[in-house]
């Protein structure tokens, strides 16, 4: 394992991250505040409690993990398009470092910065709530997981996307409203029968579940299968991944 070649990815993925501090760390904390003030204020004041907390409160797990699955995703593929679109990564490609080391070190990088924008909307969060964490090791580690997991798919979006377009497309169109739909400022329980088994095809609502568990004790799906989608939603971005570096897939023409 070359561990120089990481470092070096992942350094320089990270201080270009430190150099956008306003666009990195203030633009999600507006939004955040911008959410609190409309759901939670406008909404939650005519919501008393949902499974047990405030409104306001239950909305948390759902905002950080709406941030930390876009930021995840934006910040994986545009660190590999980049190099794509100015030609360098055939620089990276001919290196002599193995497609798992270029992969640990923009992903690890991506999945690091939606971690600190997820701690700090969580801080923000704190501002607004009054909030307690029932299980704080199981929340920093589905965070991790999340984090892993959607920087996992934000890098073969880099790879697949032949421009900013296509860069911005799966973001827009799949990951923001599946997150919307999959239980974030809502319970799956509060929904129609017939719209909680559509509900239940939403894979990030096993996500959004488990995160919402290690806040308060409640899900609206059992802790196993949370932790089952996450473990199978990362084994097929690894195994795509694989084939894409096999193959050559959009990387070698």
């Amino acid at each position: 394992m070359n561990f120089t070649a990481i470092k070096a990815i992942y350094v320089f993925e990270m201080t270009r991250f430190f150099r956008t501090l306003l666009q990195s760390f203030v633009s999600p904390v507006l939004s955040t505040s911008l959410y609190f003030v409309v759901f939670g204020t406008a909404i939650g004041s005519r919501i008393n409690m949902v499974e047990g907390v405030s409104y306001a409160a239950f909305i948390v797990p759902g905002l950080i993990m709406l941030t930390v699955m876009t930021q995840s995703t934006a910040n994986a593929s545009f660190g590999i398009y980049f190099p794509k679109f100015i030609g360098t990564v055939y620089e990276l490609l001919s290196a002599p470092i193995s497609f798992l080391e270029i992969v640990i070190g923009y992903v690890g990088a991506a999945a690091s910065k939606a971690f600190l924008v997820g701690l700090i909307i969580l801080g923000t969060a704190h501002l607004f709530v009054d909030l307690t964490i029932a299980h704080p090791v199981a929340m920093l580690a589905f965070l991790v997981m999340t984090c892993f997991s959607f920087a996992l798919l934000g890098f073969i979006i880099g790879i697949w996307a032949k421009n900013f377009e296509q860069l911005q497309l799966i973001p827009l169109l799949v990951i923001t409203p599946l997150v919307f739909l999959g239980g974030s400022f809502y319970s799956v329980s509060m929904l129609p029968p017939v719209w909680q088994t559509i509900t239940m095809f939403n894979p990030v609502v096993y996500l959004i579940s488990g995160f919402r568990w290690a806040f308060f004790g409640t899900a609206d799906v059992s802790i196993g299968l949370s932790l089952l989608a996450i473990a199978l939603f990362t084994g097929i971005c690894i195994a795509v991944i694989g084939w894409i570096f096999k193959t050559g897939y959009r990387l070698k023409s």
